[in-house]
């Protein structure tokens, strides 16, 4: 008898499988396949999907003559080798970019060989990563990218500005320094919100970024109309875009502010009681639209606006996406060189803005190059403040009384009399009606002020809390405006 005969169908699959791949554990206890000598790592439970562990796994071993083995033994198999893949060690899988070693990072090509960018402070070169040191993971999200080109002499940034409709030059070095952002695995990004009038090429800009780290079948999507299916799209690539936003719910503000800077959410896993299934979710975002209404103080700390203006000259899509599509190697090319050059600046970390990881980018690609793009960007904020402020009637308000106010003069209340004091100076003489969402008790004009208070404090007014005696009190200081070269040292 044939010594294949002699071994039950599961015992031959799971020798093939051992012999031609590595089973490891991730830190959720996800137990994923990597072929031998290749980084691109599949889970093992995915079942059905182009590109699945299944499949590879069948088709290894029809191709070395194995022949054809019924569902059952694959599972049994498969099952065997999970349950050995927990007492390995865990190592982490990434989507499209991942620290490396020696202070390197990857970005995966998305292609079938496995070769990917090295970037380092010293060069960036496309080699095969060592499975030891990075594993990706591919979904159906995951598009191949071209080969970038070398020795571009930055051609390829010029190429991309021309295509794209911005308004200025600081809008321009805002969005390369986020694109640069984007190639780091670490540094939480803000989200690009791409506006302007209609016909500017809002979409078509937003595609180009995209695609940039996508590759050409990366797209903008509709925002989904719940939070489970936004954080499943999340965590299926590496940057989401959705366009054509007309207005922010307070929970999709809330979610994106997550998505921006980083946050875990727990599900109950499928047909169990007591399993949960835990996904951690940090992604670069990109939003496009003409005007959203009201932006909440919080997101518009996470924001980047990004204005263009309309063409003077139409072209077709098909001639804009052909000259594209033959650009993008070299656009990939010199911005990989640029990232390189951002990498080894030296550069002080700005210690005032929320967003200091990418502020410190900004200030490294102005060492770099010489731009001013970490005054673009605290112009940026100021604009955002100022679209707080105009979509919020009482940060209007609390700002009309802290004008009467002594400078360096503070002025403390309980939150009822707050309250009362400034629903009257809203009201005024006239009675008028108060607008929908005014606060009703003190409870809720605390709450309000906390959230506006980074707003208020950028326009020199201080909100702080404590107690004296029996009663807590809110308190109210205007700050002396500090002198123009403290407000932006860059000018």
């Amino acid at each position: 008898m044939a010594e294949e005969e002699k071994n039950p169908a599961r015992q031959i699959i799971a020798d093939y499988a051992q012999q031609h791949f590595r089973y490891f554990r991730t830190a959720d206890g996800t137990v994923y396949a990597q072929k031998n000598a290749h980084p691109v790592a599949r889970p093992i439970r995915s079942q059905g999907t182009s590109g699945s562990h299944r499949q590879e796994l069948m088709v290894g071993m029809f191709t070395d003559g194995h022949g054809v083995f019924n569902g059952t033994a694959l599972k049994e198999a498969l099952d065997l080798i999970e349950a050995l893949a927990m007492s390995q060690h865990v190592q982490p899988v990434h989507i499209r970019v991942a620290p490396g070693l020696d202070g390197a990072t990857w970005l995966d090509l998305g292609r079938n060989d496995g070769q990917s960018v090295r970037i380092h402070p010293t060069g960036w070169h496309i080699l095969t990563p060592d499975p030891g040191e990075v594993c990706w993971r591919r979904t159906q999200l995951t598009g191949e990218l071209p080969l970038p080109a070398k020795d571009t002499d930055g051609k390829g940034v010029d190429l991309l500005l021309r295509l794209c409709n911005f308004a200025n030059a600081d809008t321009e070095s805002l969005a390369i320094a986020w694109l640069i952002g984007c190639l780091g695995p670490s540094v939480p990004v803000p989200a690009p919100f791409l506006t302007g009038p209609q016909g500017a090429g809002k979409s078509t800009a937003g595609r180009m970024l995209v695609r940039i780290i996508e590759g050409m079948s990366g797209d903008l999507r509709r925002a989904p109309k719940d939070e489970e299916n936004l954080i499943a799209a999340v965590a299926a690539g590496w940057v989401t875009a959705l366009d054509n936003l007309s207005h922010l719910a307070p929970d999709l503000s809330d979610l994106m502010c997550c998505i921006v800077t980083g946050a875990e959410t727990i599900k109950r896993a499928l047909y169990t009681d007591g399993d949960v299934v835990r996904a951690r979710y940090r992604r670069p975002l990109l939003l496009t639209g003409i005007d959203v209404g009201v932006i909440r103080p919080d997101l518009a700390e996470r924001l980047l606006p990004l204005r263009l203006e309309r063409p003077h000259v139409r072209r077709t899509e098909a001639e804009l996406w052909t000259e594209f599509e033959q650009a993008l190697p070299v656009i990939l090319g010199s911005l990989l060189d640029l990232t390189v050059q951002v990498r080894a600046a030296d550069a002080d970390i700005p210690t005032d803005l929320r967003m200091a990881d990418f502020a410190h980018l900004c200030a490294q690609l102005d060492a770099a190059t010489g731009l001013a793009t970490l005054n673009a960007y605290r112009t940026s904020l100021d604009d955002l403040n100022d679209d707080v402020i105009e979509g919020d009637l009482l940060a209007q308000t609390v700002l009309k009384h802290a004008a009467t106010l002594t400078p360096g003069a503070e002025a403390r209340m309980t939150s009822s009399e707050w309250l009362h004091c400034l629903t009257g100076l809203y009201s005024g003489d006239e009675c008028r009606p108060l607008p929908k969402g005014w606060p009703t008790t003190g409870k809720v004009l605390s709450d309000r002020l906390k959230r506006l208070q980074p707003t208020l404090t950028a326009r020199n007014v201080l909100i702080d809390w404590g107690r004296e005696r029996e009663a807590r009190y809110i308190a109210m200081t205007r700050q002396p405006a500090p002198p123009r070269h403290q407000q932006n040292p860059l000018t």
